[in-house]
């Protein structure tokens, strides 16, 4: 029998406590209708996986049997009666299916074909990151050519795709990101940078008035801080809309406090110092239609994913990779590479 490694969620806590490799599993042979067989060859980290692995109790996302983290790149070994054929290298997003492993039974709908201009280490940290850039600022901000788009957390998988795009619709960007980053913004095109370690960004923004002000503001640092919505009456347009696609505080705790800011901003009326500008908190949708999307971007240049770091499957790689990942400090995307090409 064939079998294969994956690391699994074991308990909550920090990922070297709470992760572990089980080897020795069956490849699974009876694949559920609409699923596919994929043979693993890189995952990407996302900066909600350790949050959830840190904070959410083990029992509520499914227990032991949990495999973490979501994006993947890999070869079709089984396409089960999908329009997929055996050998097809293909990337995507499962929001239910963990991807740090060997071998993953993923739905076929949450998958397409990789470009031909990017490897699967590359195309492993495509899928949230392009869909949710395009589904915010094109489907739900309705971004135009010659419009000014803010981004806060340049440097972010989201951030540094969100400038590619923008930037290749013709619309002016300002972004955020802390002082060593100025130049990898710069070479995208960034038409102003803000370091927002220099002073408090709200009040860096502030002491500058703007005009035109921005027509979105896309904030991918999010929770934290909610102080970039409450006071964007200031910088952002009255018909312009704030996207929120940040990510949880470590806490959650501090998460109510944030969403309670959040909420009594959007709905008091601006008499009461409520905020009248709209307000999106992007929910994200992962299905062919959006993969395709995010494939086409990549594969006419608009956009080009961007890898910080590539680690290895094994334990020492894996934990690596979560630490790059939590020290805040990647430019891009953590990838595990879990097999070659």
């Amino acid at each position: 029998m064939s079998t294969y490694s994956g690391w699994f969620v074991a308990q909550r806590g920090h990922p070297s406590k709470a992760l572990e490799l089980r080897t020795g599993l069956p490849i699974p042979t009876k694949i559920p209708k609409g699923h596919v067989l994929v043979k693993v060859l890189a995952t990407a980290l996302n900066p909600v996986g350790h949050k959830l692995i840190a904070v959410v109790p083990n029992f509520v996302l499914g227990g032991s049997h949990r495999v973490p983290e979501h994006d993947v790149a890999g070869i079709i070994v089984d396409p089960n009666g999908s329009h997929f054929n055996t050998g097809d290298k293909v990337f995507g997003t499962s929001k239910w299916v963990g991807t740090l492993t060997e071998y993953a039974v993923l739905p076929s709908s949450c998958l397409a074909d990789v470009p031909p201009n990017v490897s699967a280490v590359e195309a492993a940290g495509m899928g949230i990151v392009i869909a949710t850039v395009y589904q915010g600022l094109v489907e739900q901000a309705h971004l135009k050519s010659g419009q000014t788009v803010f981004i806060n957390g340049g440097s972010s998988g989201v951030g540094l795709s969100a400038i590619q795009l923008a930037k290749s619709m013709g619309c002016k960007v300002v972004a955020t990101a802390s002082g060593k980053n100025k130049d990898t913004l710069l070479s995208l095109g960034v038409d102003e940078f803000i370091d927002y370690t220099q002073a408090p960004l709200v009040e860096q923004l502030l002491s500058k008035p703007r005009e035109p002000k921005f027509d979105v503001v896309l904030d991918a640092v999010g929770l934290p801080d909610p102080a970039l919505y409450l006071n964007s009456k200031a910088y952002l347009a009255p018909n312009g809309t704030f996207l929120n696609v940040g990510v949880y505080p470590n806490s959650l705790t501090a998460a109510r406090g944030a969403l309670r800011q959040l909420s009594e901003g959007y709905v008091r009326p601006s008499w009461l110092g409520g905020v009248p500008q709209k307000c999106i908190w992007l929910s994200v949708n992962f299905g062919t239609k959006d993969m395709e999307n995010v494939r086409d971007l990549v594969a006419k240049g608009a956009v080009k994913p961007m890898v910080d770091s590539v680690y290895s499957f094994d334990r020492d790689g894996v934990m690596k990779a979560y630490e790059k990942m939590m020290s805040k400090r990647a430019v891009g995307k953590v990838v595990v590479k879990v097999a070659e090409e």
